[in-house]
């Protein structure tokens, strides 16, 4: 009970300093804080003004939040960084899928010609369809 009223104390302090007088009143063996002159007993509390701030705090402060805000730019680039470069290898995966597809179509159609060659012809197609498997596999070798 005696903490929470110090804490209240304090929060009705610090709100006095930012917004105007406090008033400690007595009423029925009770003391009450206020933002507003007592009904019955009470004293406008003498507040001290808060002590000028510390020149080489103030400017410890203001090299930290410059630090702050240089790792903020520097986390936000390395973002942007990333999305960029996943962009880049997304693209180039889908352009490898495609022309493996392809060197894949083109080798199933050079079988496909290979089976249906006959005579002196068969043995230019089978040598097409080695070339094209050996392109297929330096190209896409999974």
């Amino acid at each position: 009970m005696h903490r929470l009223l110090s804490i209240a104390t304090a929060c009705i302090l610090c709100q006095a300093q930012a917004f105007g007088a406090i008033y400690k009143c007595h009423e029925g063996g009770r003391v009450t804080y206020a933002d507003r002159p007592c009904p019955g007993a009470g004293a406008e509390l003498a507040l001290r003004a808060a002590p000028p701030p510390d020149p080489e705090t103030q400017a410890r402060m203001a090299r930290a939040r410059d630090m702050v805000l240089e790792i903020d730019k520097e986390r936000a680039e390395q973002t942007l960084r990333e999305e960029r470069d996943g962009e880049r290898a997304r693209r180039a995966a889908l352009a490898l899928r495609k022309r493996c597809d392809k060197l894949r179509l083109q080798r199933q159609w050079l079988e496909e010609d290979l089976a249906r060659t006959r005579g002196d012809a068969k043995e230019a197609a089978r040598i097409k369809v080695r070339r094209q498997a050996e392109t297929l596999a330096v190209e896409c070798p999974a």
